[in-house]
């Protein structure tokens, strides 16, 4: 998901014996499925969980331009840049949506985005993995925005109201992404042997990082718990994951590829796909910036953030003249 392992900052679930009067209104009014906008009362921890969650999934969105717009100039035909291109900027529609959810809780977005260069938050695990060739591309809308829908869609049901507006069209858009790459491992498949061999080795190298999306299971997480507790997360992450793989494993089968799990199996008395043994290890070493692209997408933000200084100088002034002009006129 492109939100993991969100810290609520509470080090157990709040019982209702515990809760203060406004604390009890406010779970009361969450239990009733009526959405938290940004002028009520709300918890400290439930707006900075939010604060957490949001701006990591909008540093997902940003950075996760990164490793598609390195194949923006190599796409195979006129046809397939266009469409990387429109892909990667909805992606940054998606992050600016986000920020702009995020500071209706009173934050900056210079200071979400000044956390994100100096390693202060995160950002998804996935996006530190590079895209070696063409397929790649493919695998990235076909695999991680199909668990980015995955994980996003209940998001649109979530309890915070700008967070649940904003994710009904993220949701709309990505669907489009996770056909698009669908598209591409198809032509991919249907194409030269060489062709198709691209695109299970593709397949090989990104079902598991996909999988880490969700992050670990959260059958014994207190952060979790509390999460789904507010409504900010509405299904768990074994839950989603478990969903993910019972969709794409059939989708890989139609495409004629193997999914690199030996230990896959359909099991008819839970209903579900089995699956082997993830590497918890390798997903922890990403998140805490050893993995492949960890430097490289940072010092690519970075750069780019300080590059753009003269274009928000320029706005902010232009913004500015235009007020001053209004309020002359109005005098």
């Amino acid at each position: 998901m492109y939100a993991q392992m969100v810290d609520t900052g509470l080090k157990q679930v709040a019982e209702a014996t515990g809760m203060s009067p406004e604390e009890s209104a406010f779970q009361a009014r969450v239990d009733a499925d009526v959405k938290v906008e940004p002028k009520d009362w709300m918890p400290e921890a439930y707006r900075r969980t939010l604060v957490r969650q949001i701006q990591q999934h909008a540093h997902s969105e940003i950075v996760g331009m990164l490793p598609e717009g390195n194949w923006v100039t190599r796409a195979p035909s006129l046809k397939r840049k266009a469409i990387l291109m429109a892909k990667i900027q909805d992606e940054g529609g998606h992050g600016l949506y986000l920020y702009s959810a995020a500071e209706t809780l009173g934050v900056s977005r210079d200071n979400l985005i000044d956390d994100l260069h100096a390693g202060r938050s995160k950002y998804s695990s996935i996006f530190n993995y590079p895209t070696l060739n063409w397929a790649d591309i493919g695998a990235i809308g076909w695999l991680v925005d199909g668990a980015a829908i995955m994980n996003q869609i209940p998001l649109c049901r979530c309890s915070y109201g700008p967070y649940a507006r904003a994710m009904v069209r993220i949701c709309k858009e990505e669907s489009f992404h996770q056909r698009q790459g669908f598209d591409i491992m198809l032509a991919m498949c249907r194409g030269t042997p060489e062709q198709k061999a691209m695109a299970q080795d593709s397949l090989d190298r990104w079902w598991w990082p996909s999988l880490m999306m969700f992050g670990p299971s959260d059958a014994e997480s207190v952060h979790s718990a509390q999460s789904m507790r507010w409504k900010i997360k509405l299904l768990s992450n074994d839950e989603l994951r478990q969903r993910f793989v019972d969709q794409t494993v059939p989708q890989a089968e139609f495409l004629g590829l193997r999914v690199p799990d030996p230990e896959l199996r359909w099991n008819d008395e839970r209903g579900h796909y089995d699956v082997g043994t993830i590497d918890w290890k390798e997903f922890q070493d990403v998140l805490r910036g050893h993995g492949p692209c960890n430097r490289d997408r940072i010092r690519t933000r970075t750069k780019a953030w300080e590059d753009g200084e003269w274009v928000r100088e320029a706005a902010v002034a232009h913004a500015r003249k235009r007020a001053e002009r209004a309020a002359r006129a109005a005098a």
